[in-house]
């Protein structure tokens, strides 16, 4: 937890760092300053409670322990709101915030620096002032950045709900309520077929011994497989319920409404699920294929949910995204394994089933 805040610190610095160096080529940076500020919250609390504190402990002491900042809240401290008084929700490149994230830095490093030297081992009450100078260092950052820690640690909350949710809310099939031939069949079997002809290997997708799709190569000049992953976009359907590659192979397009026909099942929503499954196929296979991962990089999942923004399935949470990439990945080693095989897509259990042939 204390490498984890130290770490986030760090971020903001590095996201100031990129706006005077990159200034308005960095457009992420206001954004990307108060998820860094919600982490270093969630960091902080978390830290807290392994030693049993609350986060409302510490925010007591960070008005109450000290005569010499000018604080400008209110006197009692039940919210994040109360610790504050900003003026606006923009984050700020100014001096005066770079000094206090340089001090923020120095608190965060002599929290470090006190558990390292074993001084915050057996002493609780150090490790809580200690705690409660970082967090009064956050404070008086976010105060000359004006940027609300509330929304803040709202937005934390809701990412890490999508990320370790507390219950898994499956969320209500995309085609639901539309006609029947423009559903995805909640139940489907697929052959995959790997097949060498005058010296090319390409891979054949079959259902219900119909053809799907054209026959794929690596395209590539080292082979490495990737004429398999057709699998992604399976894995896509069944854990998902979107995959408009597959709804176009399957001639399964919500025509029945244009706007939709046009934006969720066209030709752009097509490419942007080709390039992430291509995307986290370079990264896979530098991982072996996820052999021995059961849970993925969050920037790895972050910059998926940036893929798909502004459509359908960006309401699915990073751990749906999550379930669906390493289940593709556990399907995708086996077809590499026997070298193709038979794969059942199971939108209703939001699985897939692998059997050789």
């Amino acid at each position: 937890m204390l490498l984890g805040l130290f770490g986030e610190v760090g971020s903001l610095l590095s996201a100031l760092k990129k706006k005077r160096r990159d200034k308005d080529a960095f457009i992420a940076y206001e954004s990307a300053v108060v998820e860094e500020f919600g982490d270093a919250l969630w960091y902080l609390a978390n830290a807290a409670n392994r030693v049993g504190l609350k986060l409302s402990d510490l925010a007591g002491r960070v008005v109450a322990s000290h005569v010499d900042w000018s604080y400008h809240g209110q006197p009692i401290v039940h919210t994040f709101a109360h610790l504050q008084n900003t003026s606006n929700y923009e984050a700020s490149t100014s001096t005066a915030f770079e000094t206090r994230l340089i001090e923020l830095a120095a608190k965060a490093g002599g929290l470090l620096d006190s558990y390292a030297s074993g001084r915050t081992g057996s002493n609780r009450d150090r490790l809580a002032a200690d705690l409660v100078e970082v967090f009064r260092a956050l404070v008086r950052a976010a105060d000359d950045a004006d940027i609300s820690l509330d929304i803040a640690a709202r937005q934390n909350v809701v990412k890490s709900e999508g990320r370790w949710p507390h219950k898994r809310v499956w969320g209500r099939p995309f085609d639901e309520g539309y006609p029947a031939p423009e559903q995805f069949l909640r139940h489907m079997v697929f052959d995959f077929s790997e097949r060498t002809v005058n010296g090319n290997t390409f891979v054949v997708l079959e259902m219900n011994g119909v053809y799907v799709g054209d026959i794929l190569t690596d395209n590539r000049p080292v082979e490495d497989d990737y004429r398999f992953h057709d699998i992604f976009h399976l894995a896509h359907a069944a854990v998902l319920g979107w995959s408009p590659t597959l709804r176009a192979l399957l001639k399964r397009k919500r025509k029945s409404k244009p706007e939709i026909d046009r934006n969720e099942d066209g030709a752009r929503a097509i490419l942007i699920e080709e390039g992430i499954s291509s995307w986290i196929f370079t990264h896979a296979s530098r991982a072996m294929f996820f052999r021995s991962t059961t849970s993925l990089d969050f920037d790895l999942l972050k910059s998926v949910r940036d893929f798909v923004q502004g459509y359908e399935v960006d309401v699915r949470p990073m751990w749906q995204w999550e379930a669906a990439i390493l289940e593709g990945y556990r399907v995708f080693r086996l077809l590499k394994e026997h070298r193709g095989g038979q794969v059942i897509v199971d939108l209703d259990e939001h699985s897939l089933t692998f059997k050789t042939r």
